[in-house]
């Protein structure tokens, strides 16, 4: 398949300007679109089963609670597709790897849609989780690369755009042609949409050369740094808390707000709308520093988690809170997509993929929490207050990983925070 766009050397600068980009793209803006779009595909096919349970549950002939376990299907998937195929691909051009994985994608949506069993739908849903986290992850690192260093967040929150938009639109459509013409065909949708991406992405999105260094021993010499750790920590403490007070969203304003379930859509869509303000803010934020931003971010969260019980039983403040249930976490997200990027140094892609298996994990580990404070005979004003706890947790690992990279600042004064080192694919990389 002959490449349409320029190859390049993602280590190299195109120019003498410690700034420009070292894989710059001939339509950028185009480019991010068709990641964006693949991000639109893998957010619709992640949220739009949660809303049509009882459709799937009734087409394969089990119940619903029984249902939910094709949403944990595609969940695990996620966890265990995105660092495997993320370290099998180093060798493989980023522009081939996201065109295989987004070729996949389309076939386990499109075999979704066929399935006529329960555990052949449970596995298509599986296989369609697979290639979730090394697509974003490699899908922020090509972004990132086509940028200058300043604008590399901005770049990756544009990327996910399309999952928040997702949120908006296509969850609500799908939603919608689910319980209208079978919940079969969201899935079939997905599986055209991921096909318009592999063309998109073959169309718009630079080559990057593999560099010599590039091998599944380099990318998990990524796992042996500390900041890593500290940077996947993050995000599964951090987001834990989102998602304790996301996962009883629906309960929470039809019990606490008085809201009727006609109205739990609207409340969705809400979210949604937060989560798209907050990626477009992201690049905004991380102009002062990526860890500051994280830290004041993880506070905001913290203040608003614990205050969400006490808004909730106002209409008005409970949408808004809501809003900012959505905005705010989606300001955090680009940003610890770019600061994996910039710790991971040889192991990028394996670190930025395993932001998003570390989010599924958050996911799995905020439910259980909230279900645990709700078992216990807690009202709905508690998962967001044990939520609020985990975000300072969060805040308390960050602060902890600053404190460390100016501990290593010190030991090697030679070297400074601001001095640019250029890194595989992701564009000039400095500590921050």
């Amino acid at each position: 398949m002959r490449e349409p766009a320029t190859v390049v050397d993602a280590t190299t600068p195109t120019t003498g300007d410690p700034t420009a980009p070292p894989c710059p793209a001939a339509r950028p803006r185009l480019a991010l679109f068709a990641l964006a779009l693949g991000g639109f595909a893998i957010g619709t096919t992640e949220f739009v089963t949660m809303g049509l349970l009882p459709e799937v549950a009734a087409g394969v002939g089990i119940s619903i609670p029984t249902a939910g376990h094709v949403v944990s299907a595609y969940a695990a998937g996620v966890v265990v597709g995105a660092p495997v195929l993320a370290a099998l691909g180093a060798r493989v051009p980023r522009k081939t790897m996201l065109l295989w994985l987004m070729a996949a994608f389309a076939a386990a949506n499109l075999a979704s849609a066929l399935a006529t069993t329960y555990p052949g739908l449970m596995a298509a849903r599986f296989a369609s989780g697979l290639p979730h986290g090394a697509f974003f992850g490699l899908g922020a690192l090509v972004a990132a690369s086509m940028v200058p260093f300043h604008r590399r967040t901005w770049a990756v929150s544009m990327m996910l755009v399309g999952l928040t938009v997702a949120n908006v639109v296509g969850v609500p459509l799908t939603t919608k042609l689910g319980q209208d013409l079978g919940w079969q065909w969201p899935y079939a949708a997905v599986g055209l949409i991921a096909l318009l991406t592999v063309t998109a992405v073959w169309r718009w999105v630079p080559f990057h050369a593999v560099t010599g260094e590039a091998s599944v021993r380099a990318e998990l010499r990524a796992l042996h740094r500390p900041q890593v750790w500290l940077a996947l920590g993050i995000g599964t403490v951090g987001f834990g808390g989102m998602f304790a007070t996301y996962a009883y969203i629906s309960p929470t304003v039809t019990g606490l707000t008085g809201l009727e379930p006609a109205a739990i859509p609207l409340v969705l869509a809400l979210y949604g709308i937060g989560m798209t303000v907050g990626a477009l803010l992201s690049g905004r934020v991380a102009r002062g520093g990526l860890l500051r931003g994280i830290i004041l971010v993880l506070g905001a969260i913290a203040v608003m988690l614990a205050l969400f019980g006490f808004a909730a039983h106002q209409p008005a403040l409970a949408l808004l809170w809501v809003f900012l249930l959505g905005l705010l976490p989606s300001i955090l997200v680009p940003m610890l997509q770019t600061r994996l990027m910039d710790v991971a140094h040889e192991g990028q892609s394996l670190a930025a993929a395993l932001n998003h298996s570390t989010l599924n994990i958050a996911n799995a580990l905020g439910a259980w929490l909230g279900s645990v404070v709700l078992a216990a005979g807690l009202g709905y004003e508690w998962p967001s207050r044990v939520g609020a706890l985990l975000a300072v947790l969060g805040v308390g690992i960050a602060v902890v990983s600053a404190l460390a990279e100016r501990a290593a600042a010190r030991r090697q004064p030679a070297v400074t925070a601001e001095a640019p080192v250029a890194t595989a694919g992701s564009g000039y990389s400095r500590a921050v």
